[in-house]
């Protein structure tokens, strides 16, 4: 009996020691793969573990707990540069009309006067439909500091062409310039370049926005086309600010933003024309909201303001070339608007001195200017046809038209009447009817031409 137990007893060191090895070979496993695990970028899912026969022995070693891996930070991207394309942005749009003279004047003999516009060619006898604006805007924020703004017009005209006949289509720079934000905001700027003139609140208010068809006479006087080139600076209070995106995201027809003040130096001879004296125009302007909340008139705003401009110009005469001599082109402005909420008012007045041509000595000379206008009109929302804008405009101005040859004399009344039908935000319609007494912009002409006009204008915006 002794000597058959021999055997059993030595077969449970080997046991033993075999169930050992096999543990420790599992447990360095376990540390190979705990090891490889941090040394990954992340963990990644893997093989299920290995699982090692159950020893007989009656309590078998536990492995000890894997380490928990660690993910490393991603690495965060370079911020991708903007592309020019991304920057700017395309708009614009197109002004086509329809004029007639209904009854008048329509053409006269030789050194009578006719019914012309100064700003409509299309008002004579022989017209039907022409293009007035094809404008194309090309604008954005370069950076944080500094914007562009880049506008030709496609219906500018040129005249003696093909034995002096008139050539329409022409292509002609309205505005390029550059606004420079010093402090990094935008309420203070200083722009470069080709620009409107911030003279006159019906001058600096883009044709788009505009009710009547044309600007006056007496306003656009001060500077016909409305540009010029030089530097100008604007600032406009944060509070100022508030009130008119207020009024144009209620649909109000504004003026621009131009600033609740402003100054700047211009050449001063006006539209794409060359710069023919050592001297240049100066123009301010300060206009200033009121919210009359306080006063019962709950989302109703009146604004009012004024701008001055001192200037020597010299026009250009019929024998060629421009004036020898400069003379004093000095103004002020004075504006009021009631914003319709339905009903509103807007008027503007003219006052000074500037160049005009004098039959009596047949000379240029400085003479007084005075003229504006006074306008009514409404804001009629949701109708079937979208919004619905009547108004009617009465105008005056006695003084010379500097931008014409020779400097001559304006004698203007005119009473319009008009219906602007905002059937989509992409298309406006408008019509008016108007009687006019106006003396045509022409030094050899005298007296005055009288008629009736009907224009129906389409403007599509893009």
């Amino acid at each position: 009996m002794a000597q058959a137990a021999s055997p059993a007893g030595s077969q449970a060191p080997d046991q033993a020691n075999t169930i050992a090895d096999l543990q420790r070979q599992i447990d360095e496993l376990k540390a190979m793969v705990s090891a490889l695990q941090t040394t990954q970028p992340a963990p990644s899912p893997g093989p299920a573990p290995f699982a090692a026969p159950a020893p007989t022995q009656p309590a078998p070693v536990s492995a000890p707990p894997a380490p928990e891996s660690i993910p490393l930070a991603a690495a965060t991207p370079k911020p991708k540069r903007e592309a020019w394309y991304e920057k700017l942005r395309l708009r614009g749009y197109t002004q086509m009309r329809f004029s007639q003279i209904v009854s008048g004047d329509a053409d006269a003999p030789a050194g009578v006067s006719r019914l012309r516009s100064i700003h409509d060619s299309a008002v004579n006898g022989d017209s039907n439909f022409t293009f007035r604006r094809m404008r194309l805007v090309l604008q954005g924020d370069l950076n944080e500091h500094v914007s562009l703004y880049f506008q030709p017009d496609f219906a500018a005209a040129v005249s003696n062409q093909s034995v002096g006949e008139r050539r329409e289509g022409t292509v002609s720079l309205r505005d390029m310039y550059a606004d420079v934000f010093p402090t990094g905001d935008k309420s203070f700027r200083i722009r470069l370049g080709q620009s409107k003139v911030p003279y006159g609140w019906e001058n600096m208010q883009s044709s788009s926005n505009r009710l009547a068809l044309d600007r006056t006479d007496a306003i656009n006087s001060a500077a016909s086309g409305e540009r010029d080139l030089g530097i100008v600076a604007y600032y406009t209070p944060p509070r100022v600010q508030a009130i008119w995106d207020r009024l144009a995201d209620d649909g109000q027809k504004l003026f621009g933003n131009y600033g609740a003040f402003g100054f700047g130096v211009f050449n001063g001879q006006g539209l794409n024309r060359t710069e023919t004296d050592n001297d240049v125009m100066a123009v301010a302007l300060a206009t200033w909201p009121f919210e009359l909340d306080g006063l019962g008139l709950n989302g109703q705003v009146f604004e009012i303001g004024g701008s001055v401009m001192r200037n020597t110009i010299r026009p250009e005469i019929r024998t060629g070339g421009v004036s020898p001599v400069g003379f004093k082109d000095n103004r002020v402005n004075l504006h009021a608007i009631l914003y319709p909420q339905p009903f509103g008012v807007q008027a503007e007045w003219n006052w000074g001195t500037g160049p005009e041509f004098v039959p009596a000595t047949g000379r240029i000379e400085e003479r007084p200017v005075d003229g504006g206008y006074v306008q009514v009109m409404a804001k009629i929302d949701q109708t079937p046809i979208g919004t619905i804008h009547p108004f009617a405009r009465w105008q005056y101005y006695r003084g010379g038209f500097k931008a014409a040859i020779n400097a001559p004399r304006l004698e203007t009344e005119e009473l319009e009447l008009g219906l602007e039908f905002q059937i989509d935000p992409a298309l406006e319609i408008t019509t008016t009817y108007g009687w006019a007494s106006r003396k045509e912009a022409d030094e050899r002409r005298f007296g005055q031409a009288e008629g009736q006009i009907l224009r129906v204008q389409a403007q599509w915006n893009y």
